[in-house]
């Protein structure tokens, strides 16, 4: 079993990988800010079972004429086609749950699966168009805050992680860019073009993309499954890992169980 954490880097394409490789693949898309640790709990439960891969998005890293939720998309799509799985899982929080659900619509073939949580695509209350002032601390550590239920989930650590990203001029420049591009691609009128089994794992308390929005993307996405979770906000996976886990193993169970009476059907 490979190293968790272990950063490979293979031409354009930055990666963290664990588990084995032939057990069904996982892929993990994260948020704006996010990074590997976001998803810690996920990682650590499924690499039993599962080839859990993480993309390193390049939001800082991308040509900036080229940055856009559909660069992103692309991206994954040449990641996906260079490892060469026929079929993977993919779970995307917040940005991350715009880019699947565009690759899922793009790609369906490969798409075995689809779990959004506190996803953008529909609406989304973040920092809106412009950042404040620069060395606005307090602004930033609100802000921080306001992704979770539980505020002492925001430390300094993290909160200092992105108050220097926020006044580093050429990431700022580049967190807006994403922003107004995913406003701009409102998918509201092609989510029912998404036919793979879909998980939505709501916080109830989100203040980022409030429950509502979990319930509307339930309502557009035909083969779709709501899980509420309580006393938490922006990141589920972050804020309840094991409420989490629990709900994305039971649909992973589903859609086994459901492709084993398919089999035995069939043969029968």
């Amino acid at each position: 079993m490979r190293e968790t954490g272990a950063i490979v880097k293979e031409g354009e394409f930055s990666y963290q990988v664990t588990g084995e490789e032939g057990n069904e693949v996982i892929i993990l898309l994260h948020g704006l800010m996010g990074e590997l640790s976001n998803f810690g709990g996920l990682v650590d439960h499924f690499t039993k079972t599962h080839n859990v891969i993480f993309p390193e998005l390049p939001i800082f890293e991308m040509p900036l004429r080229k940055l856009s939720v559909m660069g992103l998309v692309d991206y994954v799509e040449r990641f996906v086609d260079y490892k060469g799985y026929k079929k993977v899982h993919v779970v995307g929080n917040s940005l991350g749950g715009h880019i699947a659900q565009l690759f899922a619509l793009r790609r369906p073939e490969l798409v075995s699966s689809l779990t959004l949580t506190g996803s953008s695509g529909l609406f989304e209350n973040a920092m809106g168009n412009t950042f404040p002032k620069r060395g606005d601390y307090e602004y930033i550590k609100q802000k921080v805050r306001d992704v979770f239920y539980d505020p002492v989930i925001a430390s300094k650590e993290y909160v200092d992680g992105l108050y220097e990203m926020v006044n580093n001029r050429g990431k700022a420049i580049r967190i807006i860019t994403m922003a107004k591009s995913a406003i701009r691609h409102n998918l509201g009128d092609k989510l029912h073009g998404i036919k793979c089994p879909t998980l939505l794992v709501w916080g109830r308390e989100d203040k980022v993309t409030p429950l509502f929005v979990g319930e509307k993307f339930h309502e557009l996405i035909s083969n779709s499954r709501l899980d509420v979770v309580d006393k938490c906000g922006h990141a589920p996976m972050m804020e309840r890992p094991v409420e989490f886990n629990n709900a994305f193993e039971s649909f992973l169970n589903s859609l086994c169980k459901k492709e084993s009476e398919t089999i035995t059907v069939s043969d029968s």
